[in-house]
């Protein structure tokens, strides 16, 4: 008996095409600078909350401040796009003046939400790429290709909230080259900044994936780590440490060459500073401080450690830390 197969398979929806213009919203001002958010659902939120769709992380913003919705003309079929305030405290405003209910959004209009400034774009493939890299340009540290201490401060305020919704613990890195001025002094600013170069990389390969890393600025680095605890962290902290510290860098400057064997070579390392939510503050910028406070500790203990607040919480006075297994090797005496 033949058994008749009465599935039906559901059509893949049209390929768009490349210069199809479909609605974003790009922020002018505020922590996603530059960043095009693609409005792909017919009705999109706007505000603070977890929840909302667009997440405008601003002490300003309502929970759900404001939402963005398509309407379809039954007759012609083309699509216009209103915006409307949710009962927010602040208000919304539409190219500067307040949304008294709904009103229509066009392209190139622009909606203030607490302290951001967010632009209504109708953008197609090549438009989306290239506010893209306007993105990346902004966020990311020229020379290390890791994150800048904004946008640092950006994500970690927002791992800190999914945290405090979750109850998920997660680890803060404050971490300084040791020395480094020695090597900008003894073999010039060039090999410096390549060296940074090179440390921006290994920081990066010693972290999982998705924990995330930043350039401070100069030869400071920072890092937190999703879902780690304090032990957890000293372990990831210490696979960092270990990574400068066994790396040899080269004492000229290669440029794009590779390296040369039997070129002359440099080590250098690197103190390590941990600090854990929610144990040790449940505040972004605190943990950052007292990160901090850890790394001023690895410092002072000698260097080439790994030093964590969490320590302290067994009674001492300050940050415990961990030695290094071998001696520092700094470029020159000091």
């Amino acid at each position: 008996m033949t058994v008749e197969d009465n599935t039906q398979t559901t059509p893949a929806p049209p390929a768009r095409a490349p210069h199809e213009r479909r609605p974003a919203l790009v922020f002018m001002r505020g922590e996603q600078l530059a960043a095009p958010i693609p409005l792909e659902r017919d009705e999109v939120t706007l505000g603070r909350a977890l929840e909302a769709d667009v997440r405008v992380n601003d002490a300003r913003a309502s929970r759900l401040h404001a939402r963005i919705r398509a309407v379809r003309d039954a007759a012609s079929g083309a699509i216009s796009y209103r915006v409307a305030d949710l009962g927010s405290t602040n208000g919304t405003l539409l190219n500067g003046e307040p949304i008294a209910d709904e009103a229509t959004v066009t392209d190139g209009d622009k909606l203030t939400i607490g302290e951001h400034l967010i632009r209504f774009e109708l953008l197609d493939d090549i438009d989306r790429e290239y506010q893209r890299q306007i993105h990346r340009l902004l966020a990311h540290d020229e020379l290390t290709g890791l994150l800048t201490s904004k946008s640092f401060f950006s994500e970690l305020r927002r791992e800190a909230a999914r945290a405090e919704a979750d109850s998920r613990p997660f680890c803060v890195l404050m971490m300084d080259l040791d020395h480094f001025k020695n090597v900008n002094d003894t073999y010039g600013h060039l090999v410096g900044s390549q060296t940074l170069e090179e440390i921006g990389h290994l920081i990066t390969r010693a972290l999982r994936a998705g924990d995330v890393a930043a350039r401070f600025g100069g030869e400071e680095f920072a890092a937190f780590l999703l879902d780690a605890d304090c032990a957890q962290a000293l372990v990831a902290a210490d696979r960092v440490r270990r990574a400068i510290e066994s790396h040899e860098f080269a004492a000229v400057r290669r440029g794009a060459a590779p390296a040369v064997e039997g070129e002359p070579t440099f080590r250098i390392t690197i103190s390590v500073g941990v600090a854990a939510f929610p144990d040790d503050a449940r505040d972004p910028i605190e943990l950052v401080e007292l990160a901090d406070t850890a790394l001023y500790h690895a410092k002072h203990q000698g260097r080439n450690r790994v030093s964590a607040f969490c320590y302290s919480r067994g009674g001492a006075d300050a940050p415990g830390t961990l030695p290094p297994r071998r001696p520092p090797n700094p470029p020159t005496a000091d």
